[in-house]
């Protein structure tokens, strides 16, 4: 029998693989919860795990006894089952008596129960996976700091791994690549000596073994929500999938179909046929069309749409295309070099887009992307303002918001492209008669295109403009709306432009230095006037007022608050639910009761699986040493550790996005980082004496705290400063910066 006097090192390796593969697991989950569903849930499958350590910790408490006296035939079976349930539970997640679709959650409350069943059935890995380091954790106490090193630096080299291995394969053959490190971890604690446990060991690694090579020979369908765009796409006439890529950035796919076509808000004056197009689509999500074009075209069909205002106005020598998708070669470049533009910067983040436009579809656009006037960034759009020293006539934004309004369903994610601070920067790269424009799709009630004015109304006040209505035009169709910012004066000349730009178009003109009312609405009618009295009460004395008595949330999105799409409203509820009923006051905003719901839920599972059991017990536990201790000062312990961490983890990432110009890198740098740095502190603290802890653990917390209020100094002002430097630098800087917090912050776990 293995003794605590004794840690085998084989025991201390197979925690850090498991730990590796729960990790590892859990970001593919989040992955494949993306594709089906929303990233929404990306908050579920963290609250799952959680709750599968919170609960394997409950079952520990109660039946101890039992599982230390059969250790050496439990431990491998726990671990190799955490295997092999992370290779089933996703095939089981679609099968379709248990697949739950999120827009009929507030309509179908059986979706409600199917949800739960899903919760149930991603609980079980995690959980086993947590028992079983939970158990080793118990038997071999002496050697916490050394067992908290192995978890820690697995779950960080997990995040890594994850990383990795979404490049190389298809996010459902994942799990099961995944599950096989579990399996081996279980196979290498099977004590050689315990003849009589191998054939149990063996049996059940060598079933799980062939479920698993079954899984990924065939790995399980994933059923998209017959809401997502890709699905609706896919019921176009000869609608198919012909690539797919995956990456780190999401799941890439391209549909092509006869009947598909792209032109936002296109002009009733335009005659010819729409083309056909190809569309891409991020992770189920609409990512943008890809247009067929020719050098030798002259015309292109967004010159009919409100898209041209700013051509209209002035020749654009110097454009900047931001956040550009695949939507390039129709409204960025292809638009600016027809329209005689002869430097166009193009700027967009998931670099296997950028890939599929310089080699697969070039023979399509022509390789548009390789043309002399043009040059490629691959980083994200804010990162590259903050570094960008250039001058512009035009800089563009992509289109917001979908054609005919959204369920709300971006509300909690960060978009630092549309806050005020990006706004900001991008008037300061102006030239004199630079602008910069954006385009909504018109939604009802109107949220988009009024909170894009407000931003833009209060940078132009910071600027010290006092007339900000002299510098903005916006033109509108019956889809789409406009909004040009210039960095003067709109002139009479340009203003007569868009007058003629207008008429030819059918459309109207929103906004102009001297509109008259009547101009706002002679082609295209709005079913509610009032949007033309919210655009004066923006740009007057009473924006404070209409942002208060709003039904939306129209207040500018910051750098702190980066979340444009969030205008839900709890006070507002009983109007808009006496104006729409209240049936449909969940699809105003979805993706903020999604995760509300998601919290209710999981709050009631850690009760019932957590909470409730440990009463079978008492709160009351033994003691360790001279230091006497209960469950309950553990719990709060533990959670209050849990928690500053979590916290901590949070900040650090969102203050890293902009650094690296991606969410994706930032936490995995954070993340990795900060577990492999907690391990060694914890690996360190095993090396201090039992009298010694409670003046290691005060002088801990101390540095913690210093540190932290230090940083929340000078971290902001260091990254901006540092952000131009190369990425291999920046990485080495970062690993400093979140090194030091994580290594103390790693101390306290091994201590109690």
């Amino acid at each position: 029998m293995i003794h605590s006097t004794a840690l085998p090192k084989r025991i201390q390796l197979a925690v850090g693989l498991l730990s590796v593969a729960i990790i590892a697991f859990q970001v593919v989950l989040m992955q494949i919860l993306s594709i089906v569903q929303w990233y929404h849930f990306a908050y579920m499958v963290i609250s799952v795990a959680l709750l599968g350590f919170g609960a394997a910790g409950t079952f520990l408490s109660i039946f101890r006894k039992w599982l230390l006296e059969k250790f050496e035939l439990v431990l491998p079976l726990l671990m190799i089952f955490s295997g092999l349930t992370m290779s089933i539970v996703i095939g089981i997640s679609q099968l379709s008596n248990i697949r739950f679709d999120s827009y009929l959650l507030f309509a179908d409350f059986s979706q409600i129960w199917r949800l739960l069943i899903t919760y149930l059935a991603f609980f079980i890995p995690f959980f086993l996976g947590a028992l079983a380091i939970g158990l080793v954790f118990v038997k071999f106490v002496n050697h916490i700091g050394k067992l908290y090193f192995a978890n820690l630096v697995g779950s960080g080299a997990g995040g890594i791994a994850a990383l990795g291995l979404m490049w190389l394969f298809l996010p459902q053959e994942l799990p099961a690549i995944i599950s096989i490190i579990p399996v081996i971890s279980g196979i290498i604690v099977v004590p050689k000596k315990w003849k009589s446990i191998i054939p149990l060991s063996g049996t059940a690694a060598a079933i799980s073994v062939i479920i698993i090579t079954l899984i990924i020979i065939n790995p399980p369908r994933l059923v998209l929500s017959e809401f997502k765009s890709l699905s609706k796409t896919l019921n176009l006439p000869e609608a198919k999938i012909t690539l797919e890529r995956s990456s780190p950035y999401g799941l890439i796919q391209c549909v092509a179909s006869p009947a598909l076509r792209y032109a936002p808000g296109l002009s009733l004056s335009y005659q010819d046929t729409v083309p056909v197009t190809k569309a891409v689509f991020n992770n189920g999500n609409w990512f943008g069309p890809v247009i067929s074009w020719n050098r030798t075209d002259t015309t292109i069909i967004m010159d009919y749409t409100t898209n041209a205002l700013p051509y209209s106005m002035d020749r654009r020598s110097s454009v900047l295309v931001l956040d550009a998708g695949t939507e390039i070669p129709l409204s960025g470049t292809a638009h600016a070099l027809i329209r005689g533009a002869k430097k166009i910067t193009v700027v967009e983040p998931n670099s296997v887009v950028l890939s599929l436009l310089k080699n697969e579809f070039a023979g399509e656009i022509d390789s548009l992307l390789h043309h002399s006037y043009v040059s490629i960034y691959n980083i994200d759009p804010r990162t590259y303002l903050l570094t960008d020293t250039s001058k512009y006539d035009l800089i563009t934004l992509p289109i917001i918001s979908a054609f005919g309004g959204t369920s709300g369903l971006n509300a909690l994610q960060e978009q630092y492209i549309l806050t005020k601070e990006a706004f900001r920067e991008m008037w300061l790269k102006l030239t004199p008669n630079g602008v910069i424009s954006v385009t909504c799709w018109m939604d009802y009630p109107v949220r988009n295109p009024l909170k894009i004015l407000a931003t833009i109304a209060e940078v132009l006040q910071e600027q010290g403009i006092e007339n900000p209505t002299g510098f903005i035009a916006a033109v509108r169709s019956w889809g789409t709306i406009t909004i040009v910012v210039k960095r003067s004066p709109i002139s009479a000349d340009e203003t007569h432009r868009i007058r003629d730009f207008c008429r030819q178009m059918f459309f109207d003109p929103a906004i102009l230095p001297d509109i008259k009312p009547a101009e706002q609405a002679q082609f295209n009618m709005l079913q509610d006037d009032q949007f033309f009295t919210y655009i004066d009460e923006i740009f007057s004395s009473k924006r404070t007022n209409l942002y208060s008595e709003y039904d939306f949330n129209i207040r500018p999105a910051t750098d702190n608050r980066p979340y444009f799409s969030q205008f839900l409203r709890w006070k507002s509820l009983p109007n808009l639910a006496e104006l729409f009923g209240y049936r449909a006051l969940p699809f105003f905003e979805i993706g903020y009761l999604i995760v509300a719901l998601t919290f209710v839920q999981i709050s009631i599972a850690a009760i019932v699986l957590i909470i409730l059991p440990l009463f079978s017990i008492g709160w009351k536990g033994g003691s360790r040493g001279e230091q006497p201790f209960t469950r309950t000062s553990t719990i709060f312990y533990f959670s209050g550790i849990g928690l500053g961490y979590m916290f901590v983890e949070i900040v650090f990432i969102q203050r890293f996005i902009l650094y690296f110009g991606s969410p994706i890198y930032s936490a995995v740098a954070v993340i990795s980082s900060m577990l492999i740095c907690s391990g060694i502190g914890s690996y360190m603290s095993s090396r201090v004496g039992t009298k010694n802890r409670p003046l290691m653990l005060l002088l801990t917390l101390s540095i913690v705290i210093v540190l932290l209020f230090l940083y929340a100094i000078i971290l902001t002002p260091i990254l901006q400063k540092t952000i131009a430097l190369p990425f291999e630098v920046k990485l080495f800087l970062a690993f400093i910066f979140i090194a030091l917090p994580s290594f103390f912050m790693g101390i306290p776990f091994p201590s109690v």
